[in-house]
C-alpha cells in the first residue's frame, strides 16, 4: 500500500532522515529494492510499476549499488535512480499532490507500469496495446521515458529509431586445423563483420560531421556477439554474429534490409540472417505548434522557464509499442544539468532535481488532462 501522506511507504522501513523531503526518502526506500535481472526479488515491492533494474558490477561502483547513499551535495547513487524508479515515484508523488488538492481533471489519467521495457517490451507494452484491456482506457495521449540533459536543456522525445537484433549464419567448409581449407565460415564472417563495421565508420563520421545531427538521426551498428568452433584444431562449420542496429525513422527500412541481404550474398555462398527483433513502425508524435498535445506540454513547459531541445531517442522505449497503434507519446524525464549515466556505474540523480521534476510533472499533468476532446476521439 502507498502512503496517504506525502511520506515513505513501507518498502525500505527506513525513518525519515532530520532536514529529508519524504519525497526523497521514499525514492531512497525504492532504490533500495534489489529488483535487478535475472532474478529481481519482486516479493518486497511496493508499487506496481517498472521496477526492475539492469545488473550492476559494484566493483566499479563507489557506493553500494542498492544503499541509495545520499553524497554531500546532495546526489543519490543507486542502480535506477535515473532509468527508471525517478519518474516513477515522481509520477505517484505528483498525483498524490493533485488528490491532495483536490483537483478535478477533465480527462483520466493513468499510471501504466510494465514489465520487460529493459529485455525489447514484447511480454509487456508491446502485447498490452493489443489488448481489449488496454482499448478500453480509450488512452489520447501517453508520457514515457526520456533521457537526462548534461546542460540547463530538458530532453523531448517524439520518436525513436527502429531496433533491429541481428544473427548473421556463416557456414563454411570443415576440416582440420593444420590445412588451407577453401570457403571456410570464418573468411565469410570477417567479410561481413568488415562490412557492417565500414557501415558503422560511415555512420559515425556522419555524426561527427554535422552539427546538426543528434545521435537518434544516424544508424548504430554494434557487433555485440560472435559463435562458432569447437575445438582449435577442427575448422568450424559454420560461425555466427550478431548485431544490435539502431535505424532513425528517416532511413528506408525496407531499403535498408536489401543493403544487408545484399553484403551477405556479396561475403559468402549460403550466408542467411536472422532476426531477434526487428521493430518496422516508424510513427513519430507531432511537435507542431498546431498540435495541441504539443502546444499543452511545450506551453507549460515554458511557463516554467524550461528550455526544450527536440530529439529522436537513440535507443528504445516502450513508446514505440504506444504510436505504433496510433497514440502521441513523448519520451520525458525532467533531468537537467545532470549527466547521462542510465545502465552505466555510479548512477546517480541529484535530490533537487529529482523534487523538480515532481513539480513539473505536477503542472505538466494537469495541463495535458485539460485537453479538450479531439475530432477522432470516441
Amino acid at each position: 500500500m502507498l502512503p496517504d501522506k506525502d511520506g515513505p511507504g513501507g518498502g525500505g522501513g527506513q525513518a525519515v532522515p532530520e532536514g529529508e523531503d519524504p519525497s526523497v526518502t521514499l525514492f531512497r526506500d525504492y532504490l533500495r529494492l534489489k529488483t535487478v535481472h535475472p532474478e529481481p526479488d519482486y516479493d518486497k515491492k511496493v508499487l506496481v510499476s517498472l521496477i526492475y533494474v539492469v545488473p550492476v558490477f559494484q566493483e566499479h561502483w563507489k557506493y553500494d549499488a542498492f544503499a541509495a547513499v545520499k553524497d554531500p551535495e546532495g546526489n543519490i547513487y543507486a542502480r535506477g535512480s535515473q532509468d527508471m524508479k525517478c519518474v516513477t515515484v515522481q509520477y505517484i508523488q505528483a498525483i498524490r499532490r493533485l488528490k491532495a488538492e483536490g483537483r478535478k481533471l477533465m480527462r483520466t489519467v493513468h499510471l501504466m507500469f510494465v514489465p520487460d521495457e529493459e529485455v525489447g517490451g514484447h511480454k509487456g507494452m508491446e502485447t498490452f496495446v493489443t489488448h481489449p484491456e488496454f482499448q478500453k482506457l480509450n488512452i489520447g495521449f501517453a508520457l514515457d521515458e526520456g533521457l537526462a540533459n548534461p546542460a540547463e536543456a530538458f530532453t523531448v522525445f517524439y520518436g525513436e529509431r527502429n531496433p533491429w537484433w541481428i544473427t548473421i549464419h556463416c557456414p563454411g567448409s570443415p576440416g582440420h586445423g593444420s590445412r588451407f581449407v577453401e570457403n571456410t565460415a570464418a573468411e565469410k564472417l570477417r567479410n561481413i563483420i568488415n562490412t557492417f563495421m565500414d557501415f558503422r565508420e560511415k555512420e559515425k563520421q556522419r555524426l561527427n560531421t554535422s552539427e546538426c545531427f543528434t545521435l537518434g538521426d544516424v544508424t548504430t551498428v554494434n557487433m555485440t556477439m560472435v559463435k562458432g568452433g569447437v575445438a582449435y584444431n577442427v575448422i568450424p562449420a559454420e560461425m555466427d554474429v550478431s548485431f544490435d542496429l539502431r535505424i532513425p525513422p528517416t532511413v528506408n527500412l525496407q531499403e535498408f534490409e536489401k543493403q544487408i541481404k545484399q553484403w551477405c550474398k556479396e561475403a559468402g555462398e549460403g550466408i542467411t540472417y536472422e532476426f531477434a527483433q526487428k521493430h518496422m513502425n516508424q510513427n513519430v508524435t507531432s511537435t507542431e505548434d498546431s498540435d495541441p498535445w504539443w502546444n499543452a506540454f511545450s506551453t507549460t513547459c515554458k511557463a516554467m522557464n524550461m528550455t526544450l531541445e527536440k530529439e529522436i531517442f537513440p535507443a528504445a522505449t516502450d513508446s514505440r509499442f504506444i504510436r505504433a497503434v496510433g497514440i502521441p507519446a513523448i519520451g520525458f524525464s525532467p533531468m537537467n544539468r545532470t549527466p547521462i549515466l542510465l545502465h552505466d556505474h555510479n548512477e546517480y540523480l541529484n535530490e533537487q532535481v529529482f523534487l523538480k521534476g515532481i513539480d513539473v510533472y505536477e503542472r505538466l499533468i494537469p495541463a495535458l488532462a485539460s485537453v479538450p476532446t479531439l475530432p477522432d476521439e470516441a
